[in-house]
């Protein structure tokens, strides 16, 4: 391309020249090849990120306008408009913005320039990590992540998506209508015969005896939890969907499983209400499975992870947090993120303009939804923060009560494994995961919350110190008087060590109960009938009781005495008739009635001398001294 022409005094002519489009440059553009010759620049090819998904319309949305729903290759779920949804489906990295705009144009049913393409790509979807941005060689990008509160973290994969689509293949017969009908039916049956007739809570009184047996239910409990991913992924399948894959991750430092099933967001209400679901209903079919195996063994460990599969069920249902019970009412709102409302349906309360924006937003969702949403939130929030506060005031308590019983544990555990009991030394180890698991989860979403609130008030206060120094000094009052409510024991106190429920949960640690304080002065009362005991012995020399040589003792019989009547009775056995064959060795004397019966068939030995020696001892209930 000839920029100069043949004038060759134009070579050195500095001035501006008419260049590609007729714009003006100067000979140093073309030399160092600053020019930007029109016509020949390399056109723009947008690209997707890696592993992004494209899961089409959000069906059954609580929302007024459509949503459409994206998957990011490091999980992150994200939310687009109809338009920014068609933008990112015409992108195939070939198509350059000038055919991506055509493409738009003819299906978005408006004109959508390039240019506004471009905007859209540059502003929108770059920073949403849906497309790379532009000069990034790597398709691998660092978009920002929702920073959710109570989500699952540390994400491991078990099965990958390729296992996953051929187990819930397998298994989506058992979601059948009558397959469904027939196996509900079976559980209803199961626990009226487990909890009205046999009793549910015998098998596990049995198995904690046994730390063997123990061990075994515990296997069956995490087995129970991988067949309840199962349940998820064939109902994806049986919807429609595909599943994604299977895996474990830590919710609050607790180790729990979870299954990828956001293709299931294209489908629609139903299909997703039949995946939120298929955990529990497949916790059914296993719990029926274990009862099966019951009455072909015998074996009462089934039984007890029978019983202990319903509390997963009930704990998989609160939907307080991001459990099944969670996604079950946020589908039934149509709203994805249920936590995501929290912020602008308290913040539309305020009035003005302050809370004109988050009315606008909560205008976004549909009236059943609004309701089932705002609901939710009035009911959840007042629950955070009630328990927040009871925690706090109890913090004393709780900590002294999980130290020591941590303590206990760890040395328990320990001694069991020194004196060679393995299982024992096992169910110790579990019984110790079952305590710092909640303990590093307590301190571990206090560090997260507490961030939250500490950054939310230096945003909400930056450029207000008037409004920063009170936020400052109330919290320091807040702080003051709980700590003057600790230390001065307004608080309740740590709980009294008792004996653990399940010991076999907790090796070493004693399982009777603190010895009980006994009287050092006996009541007048007990002590009646042990002051009669001689007029008892005296009581033998009346006419009814002299008949015959019998009635007078010998020095023998007295010798033998002695020793019973001074004894103090063992530990234990206050309160037991020492005329019982456990005590004397004897046969009981039938009617024997007490001192003072007058009965002849009642003999009662002459008291030693040195009886009243044992009057420092408590006094026994027992009516008559015990026959030598």
């Amino acid at each position: 391309m000839t920029l100069l022409g043949e004038n060759t005094a134009a070579l050195y002519d500095t001035g501006p020249v008419p260049g590609p489009g007729g714009m003006p440059v100067t000979y140093e553009q073309v030399a160092t090849g600053e020019l930007t010759v029109i016509g020949m620049e390399k056109p723009i090819v947008p690209r997707l990120s890696a592993g992004l998904r494209l899961h089409g319309e959000y069906q059954g949305s609580g929302f007024t306008e459509p949503r459409y729903i994206a998957r990011r290759g490091d999980g992150q779920v994200v939310q687009l408009s109809r338009l920014l949804h068609l933008v990112a489906s015409s992108i195939d990295g070939s198509r350059d913005i000038e055919t991506i705009a055509h493409r738009v144009s003819a299906r978005f049913g408006r004109e959508v320039s390039a240019e506004n393409i471009r905007y859209l790509i540059e502003n929108k979807l770059d920073p949403l990590g849906v497309t790379v941005p532009e000069g990034l060689r790597d398709d691998q990008i660092s978009a920002p992540r929702s920073d959710l509160l109570l989500a699952l973290k540390g994400h491991r994969v078990i099965f990958n998506d390729r296992r996953v689509a051929k187990i819930a293949r397998a298994l989506a017969w058992l979601h059948r209508p009558l397959v469904v009908v027939a196996v509900l039916a079976g559980v209803a049956v199961l626990d009226v015969w487990l909890f009205a007739y046999f009793g549910a809570i015998t098998p596990v009184l049995e198995v904690l005896d046994q730390p063997v047996l123990l061990l075994v239910v515990f296997v069956l409990t995490v087995a129970s939890l991988v067949f309840h991913e199962f349940g998820h992924a064939s109902a994806c399948r049986y919807g429609g969907a595909r599943p994604g894959s299977i895996g474990c991750g830590l919710f609050l430092i607790w180790p729990s499983m979870y299954t990828d099933v956001t293709d299931v967001y294209r489908i629609g209400r139903g299909g997703r209400l039949r995946t939120d679901l298929g955990g529990i209903y497949f916790n059914v079919v296993f719990m029926l499975a274990l009862a099966g195996a019951y009455a072909l063994t015998g074996q009462p460990f089934f039984l007890a992870a029978v019983y202990l599969n319903h509390f997963e069920i009930l704990e998989q249902l609160m939907p307080a947090v991001r459990l099944d019970g969670y996604y079950i009412l946020g589908d039934l709102a149509g709203v994805p993120d249920l936590y995501g409302k929290i912020k602008p349906i308290l913040l539309s309360l305020i009035p003005g303009v302050r809370g004109s924006k988050a009315r606008a937003e909560v205008a976004a969702l549909k009236k059943s939804s609004r309701v089932i949403v705002a609901t939710w939130v009035l009911t959840m929030v007042p629950l955070i923060i009630g328990e927040l506060g009871y925690a706090l005031w109890n913090l004393p308590r709780i900590t002294t009560t999980m130290i020591r019983s941590l303590t206990e544990q760890i040395v328990g555990t320990g001694g069991a494994f020194a004196e060679g009991e393995i299982a024992a030394g096992l169910m110790g180890v579990v019984g110790c995961i079952m305590l710092l698991c909640p303990m590093a989860g307590v301190v571990y979403l206090s560090v997260k919350l507490g961030g939250r609130l500490w950054r939310g008030a230096v945003k909400s206060t930056d450029g207000r110190p008037r409004l920063r120094v009170a936020l400052c000094a109330l919290l320091l009052v807040g702080l003051g008087g709980l700590s003057y409510a600790w230390v001065s024991g307004m608080t309740p106190e740590p709980l009294p060590k008792k004996p653990p429920i399940a010991p076999i949960l907790q090796p070493g640690v004693s399982s009777s109960a603190p010895p009980a304080r006994r009287a050092t002065t006996p009541d007048p009362d007990d002590a009646a009938p042990s002051a009669g005991v001689p007029s008892a012995s005296a009581g033998t020399a009346s006419p009814e009781a002299s008949d015959g040589p019998s009635a007078s003792a010998s020095p023998s019989d007295s010798a033998s005495a002695q020793p019973s009547a001074s004894k103090s009775p063992p530990e234990g056995t206050v309160g037991q008739p020492s005329g019982s064959p456990e005590t004397s060795g004897q046969p009981p004397v039938s009617g024997s009635e007490g001192p003072g019966s007058g009965s002849p068939s009642a003999p009662v030995p002459s008291e030693s001398p040195t009886a009243p020696e044992s009057s420092s001892e408590p006094p026994v209930d027992s009516p008559t001294p015990s026959p030598s």
